[in-house]
């Protein structure tokens, strides 16, 4: 890109849209009668990616700590001066391990002069596409009660000005967190383009239908330039306001002498610099309604020198204020605070946008962001099988300090543990993490942290089930489905230990590798427990799937014995012969050719348990159709596995990269023939079926492949769940070079290629399919994080994901869903940062599939908050007493002893989050001042914090979209005895009943209510939970 400053090319995709220069694309409407008295709000700040192309540690040493450090020192100099801190990970490096004590005096006064303030304070700035809703709250609350319990700060505007696309689920969080104004930047170009020019880029968002003005939130775009300066000066071949130049990695030069470094202001350029900011200021005026420009001063890794960027500043931003009659603009340092102020005080009438998101994002035509919906697929699902094992583990320990308050477990360490966790899930929240937008090494950095979060919070469970089971010291571990470990012993004997996380009752299967074909299962109880034995697909080992039932919040042990070495005791001690576990048999059929059935349909094979009926075509080895056996409504559905082509020479068009997806073509279909097991038995059937890119290909070369299960549930059981879902697992990889892989999904329902996404796992979006002049297939390409759908006359098929994918509807009564990438192009950009997806992995995806009428697929959501939060599963060698079958009862498992939500609410968040800050908000500030950051040394054990969400919407069912009223203390009442409950504000730093967010004129002004956050929590603990509430307490036990 010859002539491009290089600034423009560091920052080019992974964290900035290309950087128009005036005159650029889009042309300003004439607004010349505002130009008089145009004020500019000069708001300094660095962009701070947690990861992309560089690690943590990395950024740390080479620039990131010289941020803070010189930011505080040119503040506490210059009395005029001020900057805004977006991301906290890198703060709290800085303030824990580099910080002076008299820095850290510093920053306590700056910030309450209102000269330093913290924006969004979450983690990082997470992305909006691939994120699922709890851990975008987490990472958030991660960072706010560090700010909270630090300085009694509450972070209450956003700077989101570099997810790639915006979610209508952020402007609701952002509004739960109490925030007063939301900002964004990437929204797909000619819609920027077409709010440019209409003066619409502000406006107030109403992301969710349900709660509309309740949770409503004013909401700011950025302009053409994004959070950037302008790149270009007329008068330099350098780029413009970079004064510091471009951060160096891996060491700063010891000269002080960085790249690219701006041409200074003197007396001999300052009238040209002048000139260049206030035309540009003028160009961003004329899209705005109001007299205030926010002019964003920063840019990627910016301010590692704030002394050379103020000293320029200075006298440039003087200068123009000395002639602001003759340029008609005035020019202040701000934070966006009084930005927003300013706006607010203008006193306009916005524009409502309802709940319509502004995904996917293109940045060009050619240039649709939806490829990284599916990069790194294994990140995204080991990031959200993190969270699912944290999220278990912090109620776990909740359970386990208030039911055992003198158990033997160190609470401090076990809670550091968690705290291991919480930062690793947290940070890959980040724009270029669980996007899979980073480079390799940022990958393994991002795992590395993931992985030692997982193994911490594994030893806490171990240590919890091992005092109150009274197991071994030792050898409790997680299940892992697809290692050669066969957890046996001498005597071929397992304890399995499995807890239920979510607030409901269930019924499932666990599944566990196990080295012997013939077992019995026993309970805590003593009693046999339906199981099914199997050989493995994936190795020489069994498969074991146990039928289990939890109460909500509940574990229980079971002992799996093999047969060989010993016999079943039945109740009258007599031994058995048979065993308990029902043995699974593979039939397997000859391999077919890909090539279309002479007869399709002709030869059916069905399958089924009490809830469908799957019919599977002989002459094709494919599945024919399902059936819902309720309604009886068969629906037609074909299932294949194709492969985009990607370009990867930029001579010869446009590519696909970690962010982009640009098919050259149509999907080519990747196999020649396919062949099936099918292994049936009494409690599960299971349909494997193998994709060969070859018809002479070995049995085990293949690179894609399908698992489906359907469950047969013995009477006795409630299985109503577990009945109504087709669970399949599916292989993928490794791939070739440039290609990109998708099932698609082929019906005979009539849906005109509309469907229905998720946000985030909080709210559903309907997608109509939309023609483009250019990349129609890409554009219409959305991100599936755990729900999507089709349907006809009230007929639906449900995908539920246990991580992000891609998804579209190409074709009526069809689905496509993107599960693996693997790229490489000779862009020279890409090739500098290693960021060409040359990702080599298998990935594993699982998936459940649910069909039928509204009332058959309407418990879709607590389905997928049980694939979400799935029981988690400790195993280990058991020998000796105990191995004899148990007759130990669980203390958790009686529905005495158990929480339970009735189905439409979700148990969002049951843990002990350890903050030290004071809940009253005026003895948490005196406490501060009286000894700033010195806080108590122990964290606070008797505060639990919940959270509860509605997880439906106003008259999506006729039953569940009902408000729900439920008493807390009669729900916590297992835990101990509740004295005391305060709502408080979704991170937990504010108290609702004080909280006043800021309201903003619109046209619906005669119909607003918002009630400013006085809520309805009755003296008895009784509260009364609308649709897609989410209400946050504050909970203190006696």
């Amino acid at each position: 890109m010859s002539g491009v400053p290089q600034v423009v090319t560091v920052a080019l995709f992974g964290s900035l849209l290309c950087l128009s220069v005036p005159g650029a694309r889009l042309q300003p409407s004439d607004n010349s009668g505002k130009q008089d008295g145009i004020q500019a709000f000069v708001i300094a700040h660095s962009h701070m990616d947690v990861g992309w192309v560089y690690t943590v540690q990395e950024s740390m040493h080479a620039y990131a700590a010289n941020v803070y450090t010189t930011v505080v020192e040119e503040l506490v100099k210059g009395k005029q001066h001020k900057f805004i801190v977006v991301e906290q990970e890198f703060f709290r490096l800085w303030w824990d391990k580099v910080a002076t004590d008299t820095q850290k005096e510093q920053v306590h006064k700056l910030l309450d002069e209102g000269r330093l303030e913290f924006i969004i304070g979450g983690q990082v700035m997470h992305d909006e596409a691939v994120t699922e809703l709890s851990s975008q709250i987490l990472q958030l609350t991660e960072g706010h009660g560090f700010l909270y319990e630090t300085f009694g700060k509450r972070p209450q505007f956003s700077w989101h000005v570099d997810p790639f696309g915006a979610s209508a689920t952020t402007p609701t969080v952002f509004a739960l967190a109490g925030f007063n104004a939301h900002l964004i930047s990437r929204i797909d170009y000619d819609e920027k383009e077409t709010m440019q020019r209409n003066k619409k880029l502000q406006f107030v968002w109403q992301g969710s239908s349900s709660l509309a003005q309740q949770q409503e939130i004013f909401t700011h775009t950025m302009d053409q330039y994004s959070y950037c300066v302008p790149s270009f000066l007329p008068f330099s071949h350098r780029s413009g306001f970079y004064w510091n130049g471009i951060a160096v990695f891996p060491d700063p030069p010891k000269d002080g002498i960085y790249p690219n470094m701006s041409l200074p202001v003197t007396n001999e350029t300052i009238h040209d610099y002048a000139k260049t900011m206030v035309s540009n200021i003028k160009e961003r005026a004329a899209w705005f309604r109001s007299g205030h420009v926010l002019w964003p001063w920063g840019c990627d890794k910016q301010f590692f020198n704030a002394s050379v960027q103020f000293k320029n500043m200075d006298p440039l931003m003087d200068y123009i204020n000395q002639r602001r009659d003759e340029f008609g603009v005035t020019v202040q340092y701000a934070t966006l605070s009084e930005y927003m102020q300013a706006v607010h005080n203008a006193n306009l009438t916005w524009d409502v946008r309802k709940n319509q998101d502004f995904l996917p994002y293109s940045s060009e035509p050619f240039q649709a962001w939806t490829g990284f919906y599916a990069s790194r697929n294994r990140l995204k699902g080991m990031a959200r099988r993190a969270n699912s094992f944290l999220y278990a583990c912090e109620s776990l320990f909740t359970l386990y300090l208030l039911r055992f308050p003198s158990g033997s477990i160190d609470k401090l360490w076990a809670l550091q543990q968690i705290q291991q966790l919480r930062w690793a899930v947290s940070e890959v929240q980040h724009h270029d993490g669980i996007t899979g937008t980073e480079s390799p090494k940022v990958r393994d950095m991002y795992v590395d942290h993931l992985f030692q979060g997982m193994w911490a919070v594994k030893s806490v469970m171990a240590a919890i089930f091992r005092e109150t089971l009274n197991t071994r010291k030792d050898k409790l571990d997680f299940s892992r489905p697809y290692n050669q470990d066969t957890r046996s012993t001498e005597d071929g004997s397992l304890q399995i230990t499995v807890y239920n996380p979510l607030g409901w009752n269930i019924t499932t299967v666990i599944n566990i590798s196990i080295a012997y074909s013939a077992v019995d299962v026993y309970d805590d109880a003593g009693k046999v427990v339906p199981s099914q034995i199997q050989k493995s697909a994936y190795n020489s080992t069994f498969d074991l799937y146990v039928l289990v039932r939890l109460n909500a919040l509940s574990y229980r042990r079971y002992i799996v014995k093999n047969k060989k070495s010993t016999c079943t005791k039945e109740p009258d001690d007599q031994c058995s012969n048979n065993p308990a576990s029902y043995r699974g048999r593979v039939i397997t059929l000859d391999r077919k050719p890909a090539s279309k059935s002479k007869n399709p349909g002709h030869r059916l094979l069905p399958l089924m348990n009490d809830c469908y009926l799957l019919m599977l075509n002989e002459d094709t080895n494919l599945l024919y159709s399902i059936t819902d056996r309720s309604s009886q409504k068969t629906v037609k559905i074909n299932q294949k596995f194709l492969e985009y082509h990607a370009n990867g020479d930029i001579r010869q068009g446009p590519i696909s990269d970690n962010y982009i997806f640009t098919p050259s073509g149509s999907a080519i279909l990747v196999s020649k023939s396919i062949g099936m097991e099918i292994v049936t038995g009494k409690l599960v059937t299971e349909i494997r079926q193998f994709f060969y890119s070859n018809t002479s290909a070995d049995a085990k070369d293949y690179q894609y492949a399908i698992y489906t299960r359907i469950y047969r549930v013995p009477n006795g059981y409630d299985g109503s769940m577990l009945c109504n879902r087709i669970e399949q697992e599916y292989i993928v990889g490794p791939l070739d070079l440039n290609r990109e892989a998708i099932l698609r999904t082929t019906t005979d329902l009539k849906t005109d290629r509309t469907i229905y996404t998720d946000n985030n796992g909080y709210q559903m979006m309907k997608r109509l399919f939309k023609s483009h002049t250019n990349n129609t297939l890409a554009r219409n390409y959305y991100p599936l994080v755990r729900t999507a759908y089709i349907e006809e006359s009230g007929t639906k098929l449900v995908i539920l994901a246990e991580r992000a994918h891609g998804i579209s509807s190409q074709a009526d009564g069809q689905l496509e869903m993107m599960l693996h990438r693997r790229l490489w192009n000779n862009k020279e950009w890409n090739l500098g940062y290693n960021l060409t997806l040359n990702d080599t992995s298998v990935v594993r995806p699982l998936f459940w599939l649910m069909l039928g009428s509204e009332s058959t697929t309407s418990s879709l959501y607590q389905n997928g908050m049980a694939l979400e939060f799935r029981p988690v599963v400790m195993c280990g060698p058991v020998s000796g007493k105990e191995a004899d079958v148990p007759s130990h009862n669980s203390q958790s498992n009686s529905s005495e002893s158990s929480i339970f939500l009735p189905p439409n609410l979700h148990l969002l968040t049951l843990c002990l989050p350890g903050w030290r800050y004071n809940s009253n908000h005026t003895e948490q500030v005196q406490s501060i001042v009286r000894g700033k950051s010195k806080q108590s040394d122990l964290p606070d054990f008797h505060r639990v914090l919940l959270r509860i969400m509605h997880m439906y919407e106003v008259g999506e069912d006729p039953v569940l979209s009902q408000p729900v009223t439920i008493n807390l203390k009669d729900l916590l009442k297992v835990l101990g005895s509740v004295v005391l409950v305060e709502e408080r504000s979704l991170t937990g730093i504010w108290n609702m009943n004080t909280l006043k967010r800021w309201k903003w004129k619109t046209e619906q002004q005669h119909d607003r209510d918002i009630k400013n956050g006085k809520r309805w929590l009755n003296e008895d603990f009784t509260v009364t939970i609308q649709p897609k509430e989410i209400r946050t307490f504050f909970v203190h036990f006696k």
